[in-house]
């Protein structure tokens, strides 16, 4: 026996009905996560002096895109449950019973808030650094869904934290064992410390220019690469290694690059325009005889209406 352990999930908490609609906790902790990450968003935003309704004409965009990408990556790299030996294709489209590929979400989430940026005549850019922080907490609140779905957890363990796992959801080779890692909590903590970390670093050195952003990739991928080597659920893997694993090392490689390049290219303090002139319009038609020197950052969301 081991002195403590996080106890698996009561029965029941995966799912619960309201007449005759299903509700699925893993659905809920993710509009949970959605709906924080609009909410600091939003507040960054208009910290930059942007509109805040623009926030949500984007989020319209960059959400459903996310849950798309998001399941298509997971299908792809984990396709044994859905096209393997006894497989269901159909399962594939049940995304309320877990799986979603950060990879995939963040990818293809990034493509629905850039068309949504350019359709409401805002920088891609500077709304991807408002939003970095809050895509790191959504990531994390989440996970509690991989918590509940008794999914994705580790390799055996017998320390104090460990997660307990009822039989009927441990992986085949596992039955005999009762406790393993709780990777959903080691990427909880690793998150909000990361989405705390980029908020603290970005007011005390103003990291405009897509540096947030690329930072929020540097913090998640160093800890989604060596949370990989802990899990043991299916995946695909590439050299002994499970593909995730892989695409880590090449997303955090090209994360510095272009951390290390946008902050050559970024102005000194002293020559940026200051975040309170962020005021005015984007689509202001005295704006159009304007100096074009006189024109602020193309990542200033409210006055590059079209950039990127």
């Amino acid at each position: 026996m081991i002195p403590t352990s996080i106890p698996a999930p009561p029965d029941g908490w995966q799912s619960f009905a309201i007449g005759p609609v299903t509700i699925h906790a893993y659905a809920l902790c993710i509009l949970a996560g959605i709906f924080v990450a609009v909410w600091l968003t939003t507040r960054r935003w208009v910290e930059r002096g942007g509109d805040a309704e623009k926030v949500g004409d984007i989020v319209l965009w960059a959400i459903p895109f996310g849950i798309i990408g998001g399941r298509i990556y997971h299908v792809i790299s984990t396709p044994g449950p859905y096209f393997g030996e006894n497989g269901d294709p159909w399962a594939a489209l049940e995304i309320w019973n877990g799986g979603l590929g950060i990879w995939g979400a963040v990818a293809l989430g990034a493509v629905g808030a850039f068309i949504g940026a350019r359709r409401h005549g805002v920088s891609f850019t500077a709304f991807a650094d408002a939003a970095a922080p809050a895509v790191l907490i959504a990531q994390a609140i989440g996970r509690l869904g991989n918590y509940l779905n008794q999914e994705l957890f580790g390799a055996p363990t017998t320390l104090p934290w460990a997660l307990e796992v009822d039989p009927a959801f441990r992986p085949e080779g596992y039955a005999e064992f009762a406790t393993f890692h709780p990777t959903f909590l080691y990427e909880m903590v690793w998150n909000l410390a990361g989405a705390a970390l980029i908020i603290w670093l970005d007011r005390r050195f103003d990291l405009r220019g897509g540096r947030a952003f690329w930072l929020y990739v540097m913090v998640y991928v160093s800890g989604r690469l060596w949370i990989e080597m802990v899990r043991i659920d299916t995946a695909v893997t590439v050299g002994g290694l499970r593909i995730n694993v892989w695409v880590s090392i090449v997303v955090l490689a090209l994360a510095v690059a272009m951390f290390v390049i946008l902050g050559r290219r970024t102005p000194s303090p002293a020559e940026r325009v200051p975040r309170h002139r962020l005021a005015a319009p984007a689509d202001d038609p005295s704006d159009a005889s304007a100096d074009p020197a006189d024109e602020p950052e193309p990542d200033d969301p409210a006055t590059s209406q079209g950039k990127s």
